[in-house]
C-alpha cells in the first residue's frame, strides 16, 4: 500500500492531541512552558491548529518541544512521533497538482484507505469519472480555462489510479439516478460502459433510482474512508469548502446513514440492469 503524508499528518496530529491530554494541560498552559523554552510566537492558536490537523509540514523541532513539554521519555514513543513528523513533511504526487487540487487533503487520504463508500446526488464519483465526462462536468462548474480544465482532468484520472493497484481500496458507490440523467449526451455511453465494466467483487456501483422517493441521502453527497489502522473519517464537499469529520459519533452517523442509503438502493444486479437498460435507450 502507498505511504500517505497526509495520513501520517493526521495521525501525528492526534497522538499530540492525546499526549496532551494525558499531560493534563490546556493550550494556554502548553503556549506559557513553549514561551519558557524561547519559542515566542508559540500562541494557542497555534495548539488548536496543530491538533486540528491544519499544518502543512511539521517541523520535527516543534514535535520534539512539545514532547518535553508533555514530559513524554518513552523513547518509543518519542522516535514514533518523529518518524510521523518526517514522514508527513514528504511530498505526495498531488502536491504537483496543487493548483487545481489545494492541498489535496481528500486524495491524500484515499492512497491509503483500505475501503470508501461514497454517495453521489448530481454526479458520478470522481474516482468512477471517464475522461470525456469529468471534463463536461468540470467545464459545466463554470471553469472555461481550457489549461486548467486539462490540469483538472489529469488530476482526476491520476486519483484513480489507486484503484487498479494490487492492494486497491474495496470501494462501494451509490449513484442517485439523478446523477445518470445529468450525464451529457455526448458522454453517456462511454461513462455508462465504465460503470458497468468496473464492477467486481471488490468495487460495486448500486442505483438509487427516482422511484425510491425520498431518501436518507437527500441532504447531500458524503465519502467515508476507513484505514487499517487510523480512525475512519467522513469527507464533505461544498461549493467552497471541504469538510472532514473525525470523531466518532459523527462517522457512526454517516456509517448509519450510508446503510440506509444503500438498502433504499437497487441491488448490484438490479443496479447493472438499470445501466445496461440506460445504454439500451440511448444508442
Amino acid at each position: 500500500m502507498a505511504s500517505s503524508p497526509t495520513l501520517r499528518r493526521r495521525r501525528l496530529s492526534w497522538r499530540l492531541r492525546e499526549l496532551r491530554e494525558q499531560a493534563g494541560l490546556t493550550a494556554d498552559e502548553v503556549t506559557d512552558r513553549a514561551h519558557q523554552r524561547g519559542a515566542q510566537r508559540w500562541s494557542p492558536s497555534k495548539i488548536t491548529r496543530i491538533e486540528r490537523n491544519e499544518w502543512i509540514r511539521p517541523k520535527v523541532e516543534d514535535v520534539e518541544m512539545l514532547l518535553d513539554i508533555y514530559e513524554v521519555t518513552d523513547q518509543d514513543d518519542r522516535d514514533a512521533c518523529v518518524a510521523l513528523a518526517k514522514q508527513a513533511r514528504r511530498r505526495g504526487w498531488w502536491v504537483g497538482y496543487s493548483d487545481v487540487l489545494g492541498r489535496g487533503a481528500l486524495t491524500g487520504l484515499e492512497v491509503e484507505a483500505s475501503v470508501i463508500r461514497t454517495f453521489e446526488l448530481a454526479v458520478v464519483p470522481g474516482l468512477l469519472q471517464t475522461e470525456e465526462y469529468a471534463r463536461a462536468m468540470i467545464r459545466g462548474g463554470g471553469i472555461t480555462d481550457e489549461d486548467e480544465v486539462e490540469r483538472r482532468v489529469e488530476a482526476r484520472m491520476m486519483r484513480q489510479q489507486i484503484l487498479s493497484r494490487a492492494d486497491a481500496p474495496r470501494y462501494w458507490a451509490t449513484i442517485d439516478e439523478a446523477a445518470l440523467r445529468k450525464i451529457p449526451a455526448a458522454a453517456l455511453r462511454e461513462q455508462v460502459s465504465h460503470l458497468l465494466q468496473v464492477q467486481r467483487s471488490t468495487l460495486r456501483v448500486q442505483v438509487l433510482p427516482d422511484a425510491a422517493g425520498l431518501h436518507a441521502g437527500m441532504m447531500g453527497p458524503f465519502v467515508i474512508m476507513d484505514f487499517p489502522s487510523d480512525p475512519s473519517v467522513v469527507y464533505i464537499e461544498g461549493h467552497t469548502s471541504q469538510t472532514f469529520h473525525e470523531e466518532p459519533e459523527d462517522v457512526e452517523r454517516y456509517n448509519l446513514l450510508y446503510t440506509y442509503v444503500q438498502a433504499a438502493a437497487l441491488s448490484v444486479d438490479d443496479s447493472t440492469a438499470f445501466l445496461e437498460s440506460l445504454l439500451e435507450s440511448h444508442p
